[in-house]
């Protein structure tokens, strides 16, 4: 086992990645399966430093997911309701309720956090 320190070059981070992908499968308990916990930790810390991911809207996210998969208004009908309903969510002017949220999260595959308001 190294002796892990934070990451703070792209070397570090390969390092640790790498090593990562290698005791990925620790037996729980052992020394490797300590040391993946730590190198899960130091891997998200250097992402959480070095890359920022894009923040989408709700709407944009579900926009991208229809453009993606070639969806249009009228396929959200079933889920949100009405052609006018559908049409005032896509356009902003209606607001994204919770049951909506959970049902165009399932539909599209999306993580429920993209729905919750950011702070």
């Amino acid at each position: 086992m190294m002796n892990w320190k934070i990451l703070k070059t792209e070397q570090d981070y390969t390092n640790a990645s790498n090593r990562l992908m290698e005791i990925f499968n620790a037996t729980e308990g052992t020394p490797e399966a300590d040391e993946l916990e730590l190198l899960m930790v130091l891997v998200q810390d250097y992402d959480n430093r070095h890359y920022v991911l894009p923040t989408l809207s709700p709407l944009d996210a579900i926009k991208y997911k229809m453009d993606e998969k070639g969806i249009k208004a009228k396929d959200l009908e079933p889920i949100i309701g009405s052609k006018g309903h559908v049409s005032s969510i896509l356009s902003g002017r209606r607001e994204i309720t919770l049951k909506i949220a959970q049902k165009l999260k399932d539909y599209f595959q999306l993580p429920a956090e993209l729905f919750l308001p950011t702070a």
